[in-house]
């Protein structure tokens, strides 16, 4: 509606320059200048009035159209009339306004604006032909014209009716991308695997939740430079666009955590852009973890049935071959050997077993200060251990971390247990610390187990951790192996160090 109002102005601003009559001859010729000029001054001032009326919104936009089509049919045809006739070509002029009012009218009306110009001109010429006795011929002309203007009506209905179903496809296109970019977009935002997608200039363009959590930086917006979001990521990202391959695997370390990479190359090379996926290497790990112990826990039912059971005969036959009366002294030595080994061999069964029957984590939400101090007396008392030799420090509380309340209990007994018979100081116990806080660093909640023995080496430092190994000759080795699977199970690090004073450092790192 507004540029029908432009256009119509413009013309009227034209028409009044044309024919002005401070120009003598004026520039379009006419019959009586001045009275098309005086014409032409109030089709200008109806035109701004339609203008005010537009802005007002009253009345409505199809009244207002039909009304600016009515004025110009009828200022036209008099201005037709007063400048010379059809010879003056100014009949045209009511073609637009034919054309215009089908076109925002959706062509309802423009069979009548095209009747009403055609009378409107064939009216003006057999006047003149009547009354001023004009030459026959501008009574063809003006039919020629009727014919125009019927022509020009129904060729702007057609394409009216082609331009709206165009805009009807092009909506629901429109519709159907924005419902499509919502899918995908929720897709990706959903997606346990991080996506980074960064433009030509390396700036960022998405980032999901899950890239977001892995790199640090959940809060990040679009626009930001790579570079800024993390320096490491945007490092791998040149050299791996400068080697020149679409995709390339290669672990790297973004704070505390090791994230695999892939970079997908979005055209022919990573100058127009890039699309990064991030996988945690520590989730990958984790359910690698779930399916071995799964497949663990098949084998323990062998073990169970093939070992538990000939051993417990063999037990039973060593005891009763001891409380034998006629049993030589060195045979007795023999039988407590038997003894001792099938114990051996029973508490690593038992380590199994227990391993596989809580292969499954059922995490919850863990206050550490309060359930570290249930711990802390619970085992205290169930090892006879003396309590003025365990120390027990929160740094912070409340501390909540994500974990299976079964699964910690059994690492942290582990971590004591192993800190009771391997690391003892000066005295007949070893000093057995136990402090809970968070990592400077990262910000994640942290249990350390230290001690003060005399520690651990470095070539032993790489294999405590494996099933089997052990440095006393009465341990199974399972110790801090079922201890490093259930932290895994529970997507928690564990790790040693050695103390600077002299002992060891278990930590338990959780998950942000």
């Amino acid at each position: 509606m507004s540029w029908l109002f432009l256009f119509r102005l413009l013309l009227a601003g034209v028409l009044l320059v044309l024919l002005s009559p401070i120009t003598d001859p004026p520039l379009l010729a006419a019959r009586h200048p001045l009275a098309a000029w005086v014409t032409l001054g109030g089709y200008a001032v109806l035109v701004l009035a339609s203008g005010l009326a537009m802005y007002a919104g009253w009345p409505s936009k199809d009244h207002q159209v039909q009304l600016a089509v009515f004025v110009d049919v009828a200022c036209f045809t008099v201005l037709l009339h007063i400048a010379g006739g059809i010879e003056t070509g100014l009949g045209l002029l009511l073609a637009i306004s034919v054309a215009a009012g089908a076109l925002l009218l959706e062509g309802r009306l423009s069979l009548v604006f095209a009747a009403m110009a055609a009378t409107g001109v064939i009216g003006e010429q057999l006047y003149s032909q009547f009354a001023l006795g004009t030459s026959l011929n501008g009574l063809s002309r003006a039919g020629l014209l009727g014919i125009t203007y019927f022509a020009v009506a129904l060729l702007a209905h057609v394409l009216y009716r082609r331009i709206r179903a165009a805009e009807h496809l092009a909506e629901q296109r429109r519709v159907d991308i924005e419902d499509l970019y919502t899918l995908n977009d929720f897709i990706i935002r959903k997606m346990e695997t991080g996506v980074v997608v960064v433009d030509d200039n390396h700036n960022l363009r998405l980032m999901n939740a899950a890239a977001g959590h892995l790199l640090g930086r959940p809060d990040s917006v679009g626009g930001e430079p790579l570079e800024e979001v993390s320096p490491t990521l945007a490092d791998w990202v040149n050299q791996a666009g400068a080697d020149g391959r679409a995709r390339v695997h290669r672990v790297i370390r973004v704070h505390d955590r090791e994230i695999q990479p892939t970079l997908e190359i979005l055209g022919s090379d990573v100058a127009k852009g890039a699309l990064v996926f991030l996988q945690d290497t520590q989730e990958l790990a984790h359910q690698a973890q779930q399916i071995k112990l799964a497949a663990l826990g098949k084998l323990t039912g062998s073990i169970a049935h093939n070992i538990r059971n000939p051993l417990a005969a063999i037990s039973h036959a060593g005891q009763l071959l001891g409380e034998s009366s006629v049993l030589p002294q060195d045979d007795r030595h023999l039988v407590d050997i038997i003894a001792r080994n099938a114990a051996r061999i029973d508490e690593t069964v038992q380590s199994i077993l227990q391993l596989s029957r809580r292969n499954q984590s059922e995490a919850q939400n863990v206050e550490l200060a309060a359930w570290l101090s249930d711990f802390y007396s619970d085992w205290s008392e169930d090892k006879g251990f003396p309590i003025e030799y365990l120390t027990l420090e929160i740094a912070q509380a409340p501390l909540y971390v994500r974990a299976d309340p079964r699964h910690l209990h059994q690492i942290l007994s582990n971590l004591c247990d192993n800190a009771a018979n391997h690391a003892r100081g000066t005295g007949p116990y070893a000093n057995i610390q136990v402090r809970a806080g968070r990592d400077h660093d990262t910000g994640r909640a942290i249990i350390d187990v230290l001690d003060d023995g005399p520690g651990v080496d470095s070539e032993t430092a790489r294999e405590i951790f494996d099933p089997f190994f052990t440095t006393s000759s009465t341990g199974t080795g399972l110790g801090l192996y079922i201890a490093r699977e259930l932290a895994d199970t529970n997507a928690v690090r564990l790790s040693y160090s050695p103390r600077p004073v002299g002992g060891s450092c278990f930590r338990l790192t959780f998950a942000a």
